[in-house]
Parts: C-alpha cells; sequence; structure tokens
C-alpha cells in the first residue's frame, strides 16, 4: 500500500497547457511524459504508483516534482542540460599536453602515459588528451627496438652491399647467404581447434621437443629463387657442406657475389682454405657491418618462412620438419618472388646518423 504524496499545487493555466501539450501529437515523447507526470502528481498519486503506471524510475518522478516546484513549466518544456567545466582546447593547453607527454613521466614510476593518466594529471578529458596525441601521432604505448653498429668499416661496407643490390656486376649472381639455426621441432600437447568465425586457431601453450635443425639457404636477388638445405648443425663444416651444395647448383664459371654477416663460421680458416683452389676465385664474400643482419635480404626471407610455416606448424620428428622445409622451399621456387630494394646508400647512412645523434641528446 503506497501512501500518497501531497498533491503537486499547478495553476489552472498551468493544468490547460499541460494537457494540451499531452494530447499535442507534435510534442516530443520525452515533454508529453513530463506532462503525465505533474498531471498525475497534481491528482495526488503516490509517487510510486505514477512510477509504475508510466514504466519509469520513482527517482524519475521525485526530480520531475522538485523540478516543477522550482521552475514551473520551463522544467517540462525547457531543454536541461548538465552544467559543465570544460576546457577548450587552446594552443597553449595542447602544447602544454605535448611537452607532458614527450618530457615527463607519471609520478608512480610507470614509464609512459595512458590517455587516462595523464587526463587526470592535467585534469582534462581523455577525449581532448586522445584529440592532441592523434593529431601529432603521438603513442607512447609503442616501443620500438635499435641497434648501432659500431663497426669501423660500416661506411664502406653498406656502399659496398647496397651497390649490389641496386646495380649488380654484369653477368654475374648476387646471392645472401644465411643460416637459420636452431628451428625446433615442436609437437603439441593437444590437437590444434582450428580456425572458427569468431574465434582465431589456438593451440596449447605447452609443447614436445622432437629436435632441431639448420636451414642453410641462399636467396637470389634477382629472381626471388631460394637455394636451402638442412643440417643437424651450424659448423664450418656445415657451412662448407653447403658451400659444395651450393657450387653444384650454380652455372660454371659464372662470377658468385655472397653477401653474409660476421659469424665465426663464415670466417674459419677452413672456409678460408675452401677458398683458396683457383677454380674457387669466381666466389666473392662481402659482409655486413656487425648488428646489420637487415642488410641481409636473406632475412627477410626466413622471416616469411617462419611466420607463414615454421611457428604455427606441429611436426613429429626433425626428419618430418626438414621435409616440411624442403616442401615449403619447392612451391615457393615455383613461384619466387624477389624482394625489391628501393633506400640508396646515402639514404641508409643519413638515417644511421639522425639516429645516433638523437642517442647522444636523448631528445
Amino acid at each position: 500500500m503506497f501512501v500518497p504524496a501531497s498533491p503537486l499545487t499547478i495553476s489552472e493555466d498551468q493544468k490547460r497547457e499541460l494537457d494540451a501539450l499531452v494530447r499535442n501529437g507534435n510534442v516530443s515523447q520525452k515533454v508529453a511524459l513530463r506532462c503525465r507526470i505533474v498531471l498525475l502528481a497534481h491528482q495526488g498519486l503516490a509517487n510510486q504508483s505514477i512510477a509504475q503506471q508510466l514504466n519509469v524510475s520513482r527517482p524519475t518522478i521525485l526530480a520531475m516534482r522538485a523540478a516543477f516546484g522550482r521552475d514551473g513549466m520551463a522544467a517540462v518544456t525547457g531543454v536541461r542540460r548538465r552544467k559543465r567545466r570544460g576546457r577548450v582546447l587552446t594552443a597553449e593547453l595542447e602544447q602544454k599536453i605535448l611537452d607532458t607527454t614527450l618530457k615527463t613521466r607519471p609520478g608512480d614510476g610507470g614509464t609512459h602515459w595512458s590517455v587516462r593518466l595523464l587526463a587526470g594529471q592535467l585534469k582534462l578529458s581523455h577525449t581532448m588528451v586522445h584529440r592532441v596525441w592523434k593529431r601529432h601521432d603521438v603513442q607512447p604505448h609503442r616501443v620500438e627496438r635499435f641497434k648501432l653498429s659500431n663497426d669501423p668499416r660500416f661506411e664502406e661496407k653498406v656502399r659496398d652491399i647496397v651497390a649490389l643490390y641496386l646495380d649488380p656486376p654484369d653477368r654475374a649472381l648476387v646471392l645472401c647467404v644465411d643460416e637459420k639455426s636452431q628451428i625446433q621441432a615442436l609437437d603439441r600437447t593437444a590437437p590444434i581447434l582450428p580456425l572458427r568465425p569468431g574465434l582465431p586457431e589456438r593451440q596449447t601453450h605447452d609443447y614436445k621437443r622432437h629436435g632441431t635443425t639448420t636451414l642453410f639457404a641462399a636467396f637470389n636477388i634477382l629472381n626471388g629463387k631460394v637455394i636451402g638445405t638442412c643440417q643437424d648443425r651450424h659448423r664450418s663444416r656445415e657451412f662448407i657442406r653447403f658451400l659444395n651444395h651450393l657450387e653444384k647448383q650454380l652455372p660454371p664459371e659464372q662470377e658468385v657475389h655472397l653477401v653474409m654477416d660476421n659469424y665465426c663460421t663464415h670466417k674459419s680458416a677452413e672456409v678460408q682454405s675452401w677458398l683458396r683452389p683457383k677454380k674457387r676465385s669466381r666466389f666473392h664474400f662481402h659482409f655486413t657491418p656487425t648488428s646489420s643482419s637487415w642488410l641481409n635480404q636473406v632475412e627477410r626471407f626466413f622471416a616469411l618462412i617462419t611466420g607463414r610455416m615454421i611457428r604455427r606448424g606441429t611436426f613429429h620428428s626433425a626428419h618430418e620438419l626438414e621435409q616440411a622445409i624442403y616442401q615449403w622451399l619447392a612451391r615457393w621456387n615455383g613461384a619466387p618472388s624477389p624482394f625489391v630494394w628501393k633506400a640508396s646508400a646515402d639514404v641508409i647512412l643519413d638515417k644511421v646518423r639522425r639516429c645516433k645523434e638523437l642517442s647522444k641528446t636523448g631528445d
């Protein structure tokens, strides 16, 4: 049993105006609802009864009664807006947001600002901070890694290798050579759950190891074809075995330029002995600067085979893994795709120079 509240006092003119608004088909539903609340409250119905009859909450009835008692008809027909103390984004405020983002860190020991963390610090809305970050392409949540080479012959080696890519010698082969070592033959402890609408492919986090293999590969920069072999280890003797295989696959008497990194296996005494015979004088080794494997195009090929086949593959033995690699190489060589190298040596050296300057200043 609801106790009726005191009837809401309204004048005759207000009652006629409220009745007219309720009957007016052009009035918004929100205004018509407010009119009905006021009229039923004027009749002396309990607030809970009005709420049930009009399918609204009791606090809504209380708020409407209080607003009508304070503002009269303006509470029914007027647009009531919440008072906001929003700040206007000025050039000075925008610069303050950028300076705080780029030159300071959160006081809680965090490494970078988030939108809401910075908004709370500056007493701003997070949408304003987000808008400024988006306009200036500032992304504190992201981090990229780099490594600078300290090779004293860095410029010389960069110009040598980039020249091979952009202007290779006439009637000569340019091959990018390296080994992808310790490729694991991993077998999941439970069957993989297949891809479904709304769900990605799922696999267990744990696995069984069934040995490893090493892929030796030579990437032809002209046509994208790859000569590759799998071996148990990656010592000098395995590398020489790969060089012998490579020698058999290449046209005789053709000049061959091999781009490779500074791994000790590539410079060992055994490899130097392999190069001594006159018949192998056609082989020319070009070494990338230290910590600059990105100059070797075969690394891009290794990234492809890792992402497309190895990382999510399931293998029950090292032999099965090697067979899968050979099959992938065969399909790749059936429709090879060379990588287009566009950066000149000057462009690369200028970027490295600017990166070194930034690393010194910390800006």
